[in-house]
């Protein structure tokens, strides 16, 4: 008599009753979001560039008078603090991303998203969005005090576009923040690429006015002080530095800064996309 065998039944296989969508975009601006604002980094850098900025301008303001506007614009005063803001600025650009690598939680990321360039696009995105309302914001409250407090016959005519050239200069910190969230993705050690960004905003001024001094090599010096930061954001302000009688329109300005981060930015794609997590 031949023994009969039963074949084991096979296991069904799992189906949750919760919802699982497929992954997107918005679910790594969520995550990125939550990241920025759990971390004390962004309270601290975020804290100082509005009190430097609002502190600063309106201590200007206070020691201005109605006349010193008929040459000025509103907005003038937020500058000075600015200039000094924007390495808070660039500092929270920088450990957006290095924190991650530093303590060791871009493996975490990496493994529950395994889409590096969806990963990276949203820190672009959040930080770009966060660093930009926060630094308008804080130039806005600055030119609305000066505006109310010095809007007497003396100070002259203001037209909005002193206002739009300020919200052109918010930008341009902004993408220097954005730079410096490039070079963090491509140095991965926050003290080198803070480094290389406090290096890249501070010497062109020095080299630039070093240069001039040479005949040879003058017109190189000059260039490179027309598109130094503080030159830049001076302009993009109303009011320029020595060279702004020559120096470029806003717009080269602009495309200057953004060609350099762009670039910067395809490169840290790169690095992202093909090298180690960490």
């Amino acid at each position: 008599m031949t023994p009969t065998t039963t074949t084991p039944e096979r296991p069904r296989s799992y189906s949750s009753s919760l919802p699982t969508p497929r992954p997107h975009l918005g679910h790594a601006v969520a995550s990125e979001w939550t990241k920025l604002v759990s971390i004390r980094s962004t309270l601290w850098t975020l804290g100082s560039l509005v009190l430097i900025v609002v502190g600063v301008g309106l201590l200007f303001v206070s020691q201005t008078s109605d006349e010193d506007y008929a040459g000025i614009t509103f907005t003038t005063p937020a500058l000075f603090g600015l200039l000094v803001g924007e390495i808070a600025v660039m500092v929270l650009g920088v450990l957006t991303i290095t924190s991650e690598h530093g303590t060791g939680l871009a493996r975490t990321t990496f493994t529950a998203a395994p889409d590096r360039y969806r990963v990276l696009t949203a820190k672009y995105l959040v930080f770009s969005a966060t660093a930009l309302v926060t630094t308008a914001l804080s130039v806005f409250v600055v030119g609305i005090a000066a505006s109310l407090v010095h809007d007497g016959a003396a100070a002259g005519s203001h037209a909005y576009v002193e206002w739009l050239g300020a919200l052109l200069g918010c930008l341009y910190v902004t993408l220097l923040g954005v730079l410096a969230l490039a070079i963090g993705a491509l140095v991965r050690h926050s003290a080198g690429a803070i480094a290389v960004m406090l290096g890249l905003v501070t010497l062109p001024p020095v080299i630039g006015a070093m240069l001039s001094s040479w005949e040879a090599v003058a017109p190189v010096g000059r260039a490179i002080m027309w598109h130094s930061v503080p030159e830049a954001l001076s302009q993009l302000f109303g009011k320029g530095g020595g060279y702004i009688s020559q120096a470029p329109s806003n717009l080269s300005q602009l495309i200057f800064i953004v060609l350099i981060t762009v670039g910067a930015a395809v490169a840290s794609y790169a690095k992202v996309g093909h090298g180690d997590i960490c």
